[in-house]
């Protein structure tokens, strides 16, 4: 124990730290960290293994990005109470990083996933999935809403939702089931934005989960028709009833410039 009481050379307590020299350097000239004993005739720094607790909270709290001068105020008070407070403050930066983080994360499975089905979708075939609930954020249509408003409107939900951007969320449009039978194929009544973190707040949409049918189209939308009538004699030919909303999202909007060339998804929650 008694080597605990030996002095060290900057050089290694640098090393004891993982740091450069440089750094502790600057926090002796800032006044921030300063060395146990400076050699009076040559100036060489050294320091004192028991200062490691302190240089150690100061390399933390840095990793927090916690700025210089909020770091030499705390080592000028420095208690449990100031520690805590800080600590405190900073913890709940980083949980709204990390929730971020994960968002973001979640939403790039979704387009890898979109990516995925992409290269191996067969246009032609329809399909049943099981689909797990989500929440989705919607911003009412009606054909009279120009497309000026709709941004401004979906603009206005990413704020109020704490979505940083457009690209945090995958988007599309909904039209209901009962319109579609009806022959209303422009029928949209909303847009979606697809949350990709839990959240608690009134006015959102449920996705349901269950069996739901799946299948993809590319073509005008002058041919949409067509692919919902296919659509619709499967479900008589299969005994499902199709219900609630239709979903459609644009799987390729990021990797190709042509609308022609837009590929979408169509999902419809259905019972037997």
């Amino acid at each position: 124990m008694k080597e605990k009481n030996k002095l060290l050379t900057i050089g290694q307590f640098a090393a004891l730290h993982g740091i450069n020299k440089k750094t502790l350097m600057w926090y002796d000239e800032i006044g921030l960290f300063r060395p146990a004993f400076i050699h009076p005739e040559n100036g060489y720094r050294f320091y004192s293994y028991h200062q490691s607790s302190l240089l150690e909270t100061i390399l933390m709290l840095r990793e927090l990005d916690v700025s210089i001068s909020e770091i030499q105020d705390f080592v000028k008070h420095r208690s449990a109470r100031t520690l805590k407070c800080l600590l405190d403050e900073k913890i709940a930066e980083l949980d709204e990083k990390l929730d971020h983080l994960k968002a973001v994360r979640k939403t790039l499975c979704g387009h890898r996933q979109s990516m995925e089905t992409l290269l191996t979708m067969d246009l032609s075939e329809i399909y049943l999935v099981q689909k797990e609930e989500s929440c989705l954020v919607t911003v009412d249509l009606n054909r009279d809403t120009s497309y000026d408003r709709a941004v401004e409107m979906i603009v206005a939900k990413t704020r109020e939702y704490g979505l940083r951007s457009l690209h945090d969320a995958s988007y599309g449009t909904m039209i209901p089931v009962e319109s579609l039978l009806r022959g209303e194929y422009n029928d949209y009544c909303c847009l979606f934005i697809e949350i990709p973190f839990s959240i608690q707040k009134a006015g959102l949409h449920i996705q349901p989960c269950g069996t739901c049918l799946r299948t993809f189209f590319r073509g005008g939308w002058e041919e949409m028709s067509a692919k919902y009538e296919k659509i619709f004699t499967y479900t008589r030919e299969h005994g499902l009833e199709p219900a609630g909303f239709s979903y459609e999202k644009i799987l390729n909007e990021t990797v190709t410039d042509h609308a022609e060339d837009y590929i979408v998804q169509i999902e419809i929650p259905v019972r037997r």
